[in-house]
């Protein structure tokens, strides 16, 4: 996976058939006995994740295929990579180094280090040998010059490795380059200095290790600047890797300071300058002040000469145990100020997504940071993080935008998701279409009141459509150019370019290429495109069943046929839609004006993929509009009712897997499509760049 700031490119390129390690294939030259080593140390170790993840997308959680790299780091199956890798992950699958896929799970996800724990699934694995382990090495003891190895599967092929030196072990972010990194609301080069390296590393290398020549694990892979490559310190790394297992997460401390490294004109030679104290914070209640700057914290003296500083004072701040007393002094024009506060509970900057599809938005609760971002009073309310284009949410007027936060829905107050979806539910019980709600939401400082139609969007029944006699044929208008290439200048008519098989006209004779001159009589003026649809109107003016004479040339001779009208076929056939908003793709009736077109046997049973959702599970197994569906989990499926019943079926159920039978073009395929129905979701629901 690589990622710009600012902007991600998921990589899914197909994996390139397993290579030997190095050191397997060829005896140590001089001079690299060193990396043979760390290589035939750490190799076995390296995986390549493959990822099917969830963002929020014009109001709906779209699926991607992602890829990146991760190392075995326990005999239990945990492997460590990046949040920006696994940690929106709805299904994960490892390859290991022999070339087997296993299934994964995501455990737990740290955004603020960019770190995550995934766990194989050992009961599937067919190799039953003890999994190699990675073994984690001391990054404080880097030095520039030291060489390193940049291990991964880069664009999703198979275990690969660079090799470079150390470049910089206090890399940063100049904020010209986009600064520090963001990763759900959470600032990485808050707490993160990496390691710079110059070992090439390439997209899908996120997550993959940094190895020293002991082959022992001191960085993580992420970013890319330029031909330099920064990595995830194994201290840092390791600390968070092993509190995600034995907790599912990294439990931090809050104390509302926000520090900057001390101007030189200050005059002062040691601390930690305070640009600010955010509000509702244990440091503002205990009287520090923006300006002040802070020399000792929970007794350990602080500084910070130069940002580099920064992230090691930001680590000893959330290190804090929850709930400890702290006690620190600070300098306030040159006076000693001794403080105590007691910390809180941090969390994450954003609560988990949540989809609504009544709503056509995607949701998360408030945090207590984006509550505090917000100059909010607390954390109730639904903080709207996307909504679709033309959904219920944006045609209200006035309409909901993301970033407005829902407070009261139908006359009851909403705290969070938990409540929206309760109130929701409620109110579209036995509905079949849509219904109104009053809806009161924050836009800024300004509170609205809206009424949003929440649902479905039903169908309009259809009058009962008027049956128009058609000819049976289409036809291209003759313009003059044409007419005069074709020997006929002068002539007016239409070119017949297709005669529907099985009906009236070829009946009556009428074949593709003849010309049409002469239409009940009436000569065919048609030079334009739009000419044609002339001649259909002037066709609809009669009875179906009505016999009239056709004048046509043919092989530069005229002749006379008669032709029976019958009924228009492409007003003849309802379509009879379904979209099944768990799969993601609407279905519908094949017309045999359809099967003409596309040469498929009247008799073949089938329905047809109308449409697919951006960024849905038909799409991401490969499922395209207009695709023809011959079965579902082997039972064909000759009409849009039983492909219904059929995927509604497989809901109900939560089947892992569901399989199609497709055809396209000449050429059929089977398609899994593999449905996540964890967390009531609802398929059960050159700059700086991350690699």
């Amino acid at each position: 996976m690589k990622r710009y700031l600012g902007s991600v490119l998921l990589l899914c390129a197909a994996a390139l058939p397993f290579a030997t390690p190095p050191a397997a294939r060829a005896e140590a030259a001089p001079g690299r006995e060193g990396v043979d080593h760390a290589v035939n140390r750490m190799y076995r170790s390296l995986v390549r994740i493959m990822v099917v993840m969830e963002s929020p997308r014009s109001g709906r959680l779209e699926k991607n295929l992602g890829a990146g790299s991760g190392a075995i780091i326990s005999e239990d199956g945990y492997i460590i990579t990046n949040h920006h890798v696994a940690g929106r992950g709805k299904r994960l699958i490892c390859r290991m180094w022999d070339g087997e896929e296993v299934e994964s799970r995501l455990v737990a996800t740290d955004p603020l280090t960019d770190i995550a724990i995934v766990q194989l699934d050992l009961s599937k694995r067919k190799n039953k040998e003890p999994l190699p382990v990675a073994k984690f090495g001391d990054s404080d003891r880097l030095k520039v010059g030291d060489v390193v190895l940049a291990m991964g599967c880069p664009a999703a092929v198979s275990q690969s490795v660079t090799k470079g030196i150390v470049s910089n072990t206090q890399l940063m972010l100049p904020s010209f380059l986009g600064g520090d990194l963001r990763e759900e609301g959470e600032t990485v080069g808050s707490v993160v200095r990496w390691i710079g390296h110059d070992a090439v590393i390439f997209p899908g290398n996120s997550g993959g290790p940094l190895v020293n020549l002991d082959g022992e694990i001191v960085g993580v892979n992420e970013i890319g600047l330029g031909s330099l490559g920064g990595a995830i310190p194994s201290a840092i790394a390791q600390d968070v890797a092993q509190q995600l297992i034995a907790a599912g997460r990294v439990q931090r401390s809050w104390t509302g300071i926000e520090g900057q490294a001390r101007p030189k004109n200050l005059g002062i030679e040691r601390g930690v300058l305070i640009g600010g104290i955010l509000p509702d914070s244990p440091a503002l209640a205990a009287g520090l002040q923006a300006g002040d700057v802070l020399v000792q914290y929970d007794g350990v003296a602080v500084d910070a000469r130069i940002n580099e500083d920064l992230p090691a004072f930001n680590r000893l701040l959330l290190s804090t145990p929850v709930g400890k007393q702290v006690a620190v002094v600070a300098l306030r024009d040159g006076k000693e100020q001794r403080l105590t506060f007691t910390t809180r509970v941090r969390g994450k900057a954003w609560a988990d997504e949540v989809e609504f599809k009544e709503w056509g938005m995607v949701a998360r609760n408030l945090t207590l940071i984006a509550a505090i971002e917000r100059q909010r009073p607390d954390t109730n309310g639904v903080l709207v993080a996307s909504v679709g284009l033309s959904s219920a949410v944006t045609d209200a007027k006035p309409a909901v935008h993301e970033g407005c936060i829902l407070v009261e829905v139908a006359g009851q107050p909403i705290r969070g998701v938990a409540d929206l979806r309760k109130v929701t539910a409620e109110q579209l019980k036995g509905v079949t279409g849509t219904k109104p709600v009053l809806v009161k939401f924050d836009a800024g400082k300004r509170r609205l009141l809206t009424v949003v139609k929440i649902g479905k969007e039903q169908k309009r029944p259809d009058v009962e459509p008027a049956r128009k006699p058609g000819l049976s044929t289409e036809l291209q208008a003759l313009s003059p150019e044409l007419a005069e290439a074709l020997g006929l200048k002068g002539r007016s008519g239409a070119l017949v370019t297709l005669v529907y098989r099985g009906h009236n006209a070829e009946r009556a004779g009428l074949k593709q290429g003849d010309i049409l001159l002469k239409l009940d009589g009436d000569a065919v003026k048609c030079e334009r495109p739009e000419d044609v649809d002339d001649i259909y109107t002037q066709i609809r003016r009669y009875r179906i069943g009505k016999e009239i004479p056709l004048e046509i040339l043919r092989g530069g001779k005229t002749e006379t046929i008669a032709l029976k009208l019958e009924e228009d076929l492409s007003t003849s056939e309802e379509r009879e839609p379904y979209k099944d908003d768990v799969f993601d793709l609407t279905i519908e009736k094949l017309t045999e004006l359809e099967r003409i077109h596309r040469d498929i046997p009247a008799d073949l049973k089938a329905v047809k993929i109308a449409s697919i959702e951006t960024g849905g599970w038909a799409q991401l197994a490969g499922i395209g509009g207009g695709d023809v569906l011959l079965a579902i989990d082997g039972t064909t499926t000759a009409d849009a009712d039983t492909a219904k019943k059929l995927l509604k079926k497989a809901a109900a159920a939560k089947a892992k897997r569901v399989v199609f039978f497709l055809r396209r073009g000449i050429h059929t395929f089977f398609a899994e499509l593999e449905p996540d129905w964890s967390n009531g979701s609802s398929a059960g629901k050159k700059k700086a760049e991350k690699k």
